[in-house]
């Protein structure tokens, strides 16, 4: 088997991303039917209007199969925000996550920004231990009810 390789996104990667999160969030999360729809929407908009200068997206890829995604947005002149984070369960815990996560980061470096933030859930446990041993920290946390559940929601940040 060869080694994950990243792509950029295209507009071809949306009907897998928007499928994988709905069906993996639905089942790990409960998640209803909002939440593949606003996956839709985050990425017809950065279809439609992103900035290649300062803006990416990364398709993991192995033996012809979707693994995983990574985006990296512009919030504003110093801060990246990084999007639509998502690993097939078979990709866990063998390092492709850190690898999408570390070229991100290094995308945004490179493009000048100084800060990278992220929204998620605290149950979203694996997420947030790879976020906490990259020099991510928590800033906020509010329970809210989204995508049809109790949610804790999440804002972290981390100086690049």
């Amino acid at each position: 088997m060869t080694a994950p390789v990243l792509k950029p996104y295209t507009a071809a990667d949306r009907p897998w991303l928007v499928e994988a999160h709905g069906r993996l969030y639905a089942r790990d999360e409960g998640f209803d039917e909002s939440f593949p729809a606003l996956v839709d929407e985050i990425l017809r908009g950065f279809e439609a209007g992103h900035d290649p200068a300062r803006e990416a997206g990364w398709i993991a890829w192995q033996s012809g199969r979707r693994l995983g995604s990574i985006f990296c947005v512009r919030l504003d002149d110093d801060t990246a925000k990084l999007r639509l984070f998502l690993l097939d369960p078979a990709a866990r815990g063998k390092g492709l996550g850190r690898h999408l996560l570390d070229t991100c980061m290094a995308f945004a470096r490179a493009r000048g920004y100084r800060r990278m933030t992220l929204w998620t859930h605290e149950s979203h446990r694996a997420a947030c231990a790879l976020y906490a041993r990259n020099g991510f920290a928590c800033i906020s946390a509010t329970p809210v009810r989204s995508f049809g559940v109790e949610l804790v929601e999440q804002h972290w940040e981390r100086a690049l």
